[in-house]
């Protein structure tokens, strides 16, 4: 699933001769930071209530880059750099991306590994 992922992100660039849709990769690439900075690796902390400034900040600046994978082929696509199809196919990406993450992530929660 996420190598279908990245398919859609470079086939969005390939299809329409144009190669800003990639800005929505440097995302890709920012969202699992603060789990690894601060969260040890594990992603147990998002899900959980407990912590203090540096678990809340890693949740800020995870939900922030998560929305900037969004914000970005929106922002391109309204100042007419990029083509509403490659609009779409950079949210399809993302949509993949987002299944991929929470399928590894209800896989690691399963004790029966």
């Amino acid at each position: 699933m996420f190598s279908t992922s990245i398919l859609l992100q470079i086939l969005a660039c390939a299809l329409y001769n144009n190669w800003w849709p990639m800005l929505a990769a440097l995302m890709y690439v920012l969202v699992p930071m603060p789990c690894l900075f601060f969260g040890g690796g594990s992603t147990q902390f998002l899900t959980s209530r407990d912590g203090g400034g540096w678990f809340n900040a890693a949740k800020f600046l995870t939900g922030a880059s998560a929305m900037g994978s969004i914000a970005i082929p929106a922002i391109l696509r309204h100042a007419g750099l990029i083509e509403t199809g490659a609009m779409f196919i950079e949210f399809t990406s993302f949509f993949i991306l987002v299944c991929t993450v929470m399928c590894f992530h209800r896989a690691t929660l399963d004790e029966d590994w």
